[in-house]
């Protein structure tokens, strides 16, 4: 029998190279995106099918599962990946961005999750995969809304693992490190207000540190077969650190106090 994943975002980074490595290894993949219309790769893949799902449109997740049960007959893995990123100065920023930060990583992550469930219930297994991210073990200065919004995508998807479970679902979570993806570009919404002098030197050195860190991040492939492997390897692991840093970094917090690793990141920011 073959499996079916239904994946959000999957229009670039991270998604799309999941969806591209699922189809590889024979899978159906329901790959899922806010405008379809302009997708033209995946669509040309056999047992593909591309449609569209706005995580803050409830209509379109429903439409989006649906059509996927309509066309494969089954749903055994869901990817929460779709992601947005809002950093910047808190008093600056408007509620409404924050709210939609929110409103993405936390609360469309839900109820997508809450639309494939009857489902998974019924077939009595699957897997639910939710993209975290090292910004929800460790936070970086100016990431408040970010961090808060992937440090309870942590939080949720524990707590999930164990109400799942009496269904016989698993519940996994991916933490990538810094993805060369799109996340830094029409992802990544940064908000300052030069006005607010107080703020403007650590502005200056938290954007000078991010173009460093940008620079060689891994390959949103790299993190395709990490996912593949959560989705595999039939094992009750909860968390995957998944790139070249994530795994130390993660490891490093987790046996620091919090003013060594506080101290320290205050020493990569230059702050």
């Amino acid at each position: 029998m073959t499996r079916t994943i239904l994946i959000t975002g999957s229009s670039s980074g991270i998604g799309r190279a999941t969806a591209k490595h699922f189809h590889e290894q024979g899978w159906n993949v329901i790959a899922t995106m806010r405008s379809p219309d302009r997708e033209t790769e995946l669509t040309a893949l056999k047992n593909v099918l591309v449609t569209r799902l706005d995580v803050q449109d409830s209509d379109s997740i429903t439409s989006a599962v649906d059509a996927g049960l309509e066309r494969f007959g089954r749903i055994d893995v869901l990817l929460n990946n779709a992601g947005y990123g809002a950093y910047g100065l808190l008093e600056a920023t408007p509620m409404e961005k924050a709210r939609r930060q929110f409103d993405v990583n936390v609360m469309g992550l839900l109820e997508t999750t809450k639309a494939v469930l009857p489902h998974l219930r019924a077939n009595g297994s699957g897997t639910v995969i939710n993209i975290s991210s090292i910004g929800g073990k460790v936070t970086f200065p100016l990431g408040t809304l970010y961090h808060g919004s992937k440090f309870a995508v942590e939080g949720l998807s524990e707590a999930l693992h164990y109400e799942l479970a009496a269904i016989g679902v698993n519940v996994k979570i991916v933490e990538p490190g810094i993805v060369d993806t799109d996340f830094g570009g029409r992802s990544f919404d940064f908000t300052n207000d030069e006005t607010l002098a107080e703020y403007q030197k650590l502005v200056e050195a938290v954007l000078a540190a991010f173009s460093q860190l940008a620079v060689g991040g891994d390959e949103p492939e790299g993190i395709a077969e990490t996912v593949y492997r959560a989705a595999t390897d039939g094992s009750d692991q909860l968390r995957y650190p998944a790139g070249s840093s994530a795994a130390d970094l993660i490891a490093h917090r987790a046996a620091a106090d919090d003013a060594s690793f506080i101290g320290g990141i205050k020493a990569q920011f230059g702050i």
